[in-house]
Order: C-alpha cells, then sequence, then structure tokens
C-alpha cells in the first residue's frame, strides 16, 4: 500500500461460492413410483387377465370343466358324425352346427370375462360421513343400547323397498342388489353366483348368460339327434354293433349329451320363467315378491307385460362398468426417501430455502472479509502510528462513524451496509445465520430470512466521533481471522 498517493476504488467481485455437496448422500431421493391400475388393488376376489380386461371369480375350475365339455363333444361330432352326415344327408348340418357352437362359445366366454355389476366401495370419507348419519339418526346409546338395523326405506312403483347396510363394502345397497360371499363383492341386481361360467352373473352379464344356457340347449339336443340318426343309418347298413365299431365316438357323445340335456333345458327353462316375470334368481329363492307375505306385495319392476319384460332384459341399455378396472390409480405426493445415513431428505422447497439462506449468510461473511483486506475503501482517513491522517478517496458512500475505540470500523460502501461500526450486530447476525443453518425447516421460499437490514449510521444519528475511534490495523487484522474463521464454517455446513 502505497501511502499518499491516490488509488482508484478496486471493484471488489463476490464470486459465490457453493457450499452444498453435490454426493448422492444430499441430494433428495424422490420415489417415482409407477401408476398401478385399480384391477391391481381390487379388494374383492377377484382374478384379472389380459391387464384388466378379463375379470372372473377365483374359483374358476368348473368353468374350465364346461369348456372341455363343450369342445369335446362338438370336436368328436364334427370329426366322426358331420362328414356322414354330410355326404347322406345335406352338408347345412355341419354349417348349422357350427353356428351353434361359434354362438354357445361367444356368449359363455363373454359372460365369463365380464365385470357381473360389481359396487365400488365406499372411501374412508364416504364410510365415516355414512357412520355419521346413521349416529345421529339413531341418537344416543346408552350402555346396554342395541342399535337397530341398518336399512333405509324407498318407495318404487308404490312398492317400499328395504335398502341394506354392507358391513365389507360399508354402503347402502342399491335395490336388487347383494353381496357374493365369494367374491366378496356387492353385485347391482344380482342373480347368483354361477360356478359353470365362473363368474357372478348380474346386471351386466345376465344377457350373455341366458343366451348362453339357452343356445347351449339347442347345440346339445342338435348335437343328440344327429349322432342318432347317424348311428341308425350306419346300423340299417352294416347292424347296430358295426355301427358302433365304425363310430365309437358316437356312443360318448349320445352319453354326455343324455345326461347333460336335462339340466340345461331345465335350466334354460327356469330363466326364462324369470324373464318373463322380471325377476332374479335370489329374489325368487327368498319369496321376495310372493303373495304368501302379504295381499298388497307385488314386484314393483315388473312391466306387466311377457315381451316387454323380456325385451327389457335381453334388449335394453347395457350400463357401463362402476369400478373403471382397467383406470389409473391417482398418483400420491412424492415423498422423500430416507437416505444411507439414516437422515430424512428435505423436500424440494425447503431444499431451495435452505441454499437460499445459505447463500445469504456466505455473502455477508465475504462483505466482512473484503472489508478487512481493502482499507482504500474506507471513506474516513486512516491514522498510521499517531501521525498525521491519510485521506483515502472518498467511496460511494457518505461518511460513517464507529461505535468505540475498541471496535473496528467497517466501510460504508459495502453493499447492505451503511455503517461500517456496526460490527458487533453484524457478527451476532453471522452467528445466528450459522445457528439457523443447523435448525431450520422452512415451509416456503418467502420465509427465508433476507439480508442484514441497513444499520443506521451514527453520523445520521448525530453523534460525533473522535479521529482516533477510526481504522486500527491491529483491529484489522484480528478482524480478519474471525471473518475467515466464520467462513470456514459455514463452508462445512
Amino acid at each position: 500500500m502505497h501511502l499518499g498517493v491516490e488509488e482508484p476504488i478496486r471493484e471488489c467481485q463476490y464470486n459465490q461460492i457453493c457450499t452444498h455437496n453435490s454426493s448422492p448422500m444430499d441430494t433428495p431421493h424422490i420415489k417415482k413410483k409407477k401408476n398401478k391400475r385399480k384391477w391391481q388393488v381390487f379388494p374383492g376376489r377377484n382374478r384379472f387377465y389380459c391387464n384388466g380386461r378379463i375379470m372372473m371369480a377365483k374359483q374358476t375350475g368348473v368353468f374350465y370343466l364346461t369348456m372341455v365339455l363343450i369342445l369335446v363333444t362338438s370336436g368328436l361330432f364334427f370329426a366322426f358324425d358331420c362328414p356322414f352326415l354330410a355326404s347322406n344327408l345335406t352338408p347345412a348340418i355341419p354349417a348349422i352346427g357350427g353356428v351353434l357352437f361359434v354362438f354357445v362359445m361367444g356368449m359363455l366366454l363373454r359372460a365369463s370375462f365380464s365385470d357381473p355389476g360389481v359396487l365400488p366401495r365406499a372411501t374412508p370419507e364416504e364410510a365415516a360421513d355414512i357412520e355419521r348419519q346413521i349416529d345421529a339418526n339413531n341418537g344416543p346409546s346408552g350402555p346396554g343400547y342395541r342399535p337397530p338395523p341398518r336399512t333405509r326405506e324407498v318407495l318404487i312403483n308404490g312398492q317400499t323397498v328395504k335398502l341394506k347396510y354392507c358391513f365389507t363394502c360399508k354402503i347402502f345397497r342399491p335395490p336388487r342388489a347383494s353381496h357374493c360371499s365369494l367374491c366378496d363383492n356387492c353385485v347391482d341386481r344380482f342373480d347368483h353366483h354361477c360356478p359353470w361360467v365362473g363368474n357372478c352373473v348380474g346386471r351386466r352379464n345376465y344377457r350373455f348368460f341366458y343366451l348362453f344356457i339357452l343356445s347351449l340347449s339347442f347345440l346339445t339336443i342338435f348335437i343328440f339327434a344327429f349322432v342318432i340318426t347317424h348311428v341308425i343309418l350306419r346300423s340299417n347298413r352294416t347292424g347296430f354293433l358295426s355301427a358302433l365299431k365304425d363310430s365309437p365316438a358316437s356312443v360318448l357323445e349320445v352319453v354326455v349329451c343324455f345326461f347333460s340335456v336335462w339340466s340345461i333345458v331345465g335350466l334354460s327353462g327356469f330363466h326364462t320363467y324369470l324373464i318373463s316375470s322380471n325377476q332374479t334368481t335370489n329374489e325368487d329363492i327368498k319369496g321376495s315378491w310372493s303373495s304368501k307375505r302379504g295381499k298388497g306385495n307385488y314386484n314393483p319392476y315388473s312391466y306387466g307385460n311377457f315381451i316387454t319384460n323380456c325385451c327389457a332384459a335381453l334388449c335394453g341399455p347395457l350400463p357401463p362398468s362402476l369400478i373403471d378396472r382397467r383406470g389409473f390409480i391417482q398418483p400420491d405426493t412424492p415423498q422423500p426417501a430416507t437416505q444411507t445415513n439414516g437422515t430424512s431428505a428435505c423436500p424440494p422447497n425447503q431444499v431451495q430455502s435452505h441454499m437460499c439462506a445459505q447463500d445469504q449468510c456466505i455473502q455477508s461473511t465475504k462483505f466482512v472479509l473484503q472489508a478487512a483486506t481493502n482499507p482504500l475503501l474506507h471513506s474516513q482517513p486512516v491514522i498510521l502510528g499517531g501521525g498525521p491522517p491519510l485521506q483515502a478517496k472518498t467511496s460511494l458512500g457518505g461518511p460513517c462513524s464507529t461505535m468505540g475505540p475498541p471496535q473496528p470500523s467497517l466501510p460504508s460502501s459495502i453493499p447492505g451496509l451503511s455503517c461500517g461500526g456496526e460490527l458487533m450486530a453484524l457478527r451476532d447476525s453471522e452467528i445466528h445465520c450459522h445457528h439457523h443453518l443447523h435448525h431450520q425447516h422452512f415451509i416456503s421460499p418467502e420465509e427465508t430470512p433476507s439480508p442484514p437490514a441497513p444499520l443506521p449510521c451514527a453520523t445520521h444519528l448525530g453523534h460525533h466521533v473522535h479521529p482516533t475511534q477510526l481504522f486500527d490495523p491491529v483491529s484489522q487484522d484480528s478482524l480478519h481471522e474471525d471473518s475467515v474463521r466464520g467462513l470456514v464454517k459455514l463452508s462445512s455446513v
């Protein structure tokens, strides 16, 4: 430093110090969960295939038996009987049999793989709201109080219908709905659980079930009739025993069709009756609309006409599925993962707030360090060894006084500081910022601490400072050491 020579003020450039460790230990690890579809977390006891497109019951063994019986019987018929019948009678026989077979298989698969009309379960909020409504209606309960049955009554076509509460699904079931104990679901317009199709039968697949058993009845009668015709034609030519030896598969077909046609045709007739009266199997078994329950008891869902009831069941609009089994689950808010050292990483907004406050404290410390190493930035004369004061070039700021003899002055040209004498306030702010970085939990960037406010100048307060209270090199060295020590501590955060 050349004394007595005015030097131009050097513009100090403050390079930002990055104290954030870029190691994976400090970076927040956000778990990115792949969005699941609703069928993957479906609460009922069902099985899903083809990414949720196929929905079946959990017990499907009898369904595969149904498939085997139909495929084997029809295959034997087309392989051993149809060639003889097509050449001796008419080629229309295998054609009609093929159409019936395709229709039966199509209706079976549609009834087995469809959503029967499962009702979605109540969410925890909906269940809690229903519980509050029930408690409010029942009133206060005592020690020996027994709450009444959870039912509600609605009026349908002049008939009172009770809605029962399902303790599994936490809902009041709609009219004609029931809970299937095998699938553990409430099904709208529940008819029955059919193990032969491997699914419940309800509003959305009842028509396919009925068309399946009806067409299967026709196919069974068709195969049984033409197998007998085949055996009779062969026995007229070569004898009965020779006919059985020439076509042994016909014997197996006759046995299967004979024992199954009665049950299939009887089941088709029973469901034809139910459709004509617009009832379900569940209602018919319970006798819900039987006249034995009272003279005024009647079926409120019947249209009073056989044809209208059949059209409503078979040709009415098919309601959409309510469970949306292939829909995506709404992703939850990403949560920070626990780091390997056992500490939890901060969320992104807290990390940004942490870094913002840390940069502000580092910048304040650099201001102190720069002031300690550049005494020519002072706006007041510097006294060395008690000699005459040497005037430094006036800085951008006005003259500023110091606190007292023990405290060195700070340059007034430092950004963010108007008074260089408030060193203790600045150091206290630095220590508070360093301590705050270890214990802060900011919620948003708006709550991060702002830089230190400009300190009031002693000149503005009307105080007069003696020349001996100005800058002292010994105090300047002490300030330099304290500033460097504070900067090292902040860099280790």
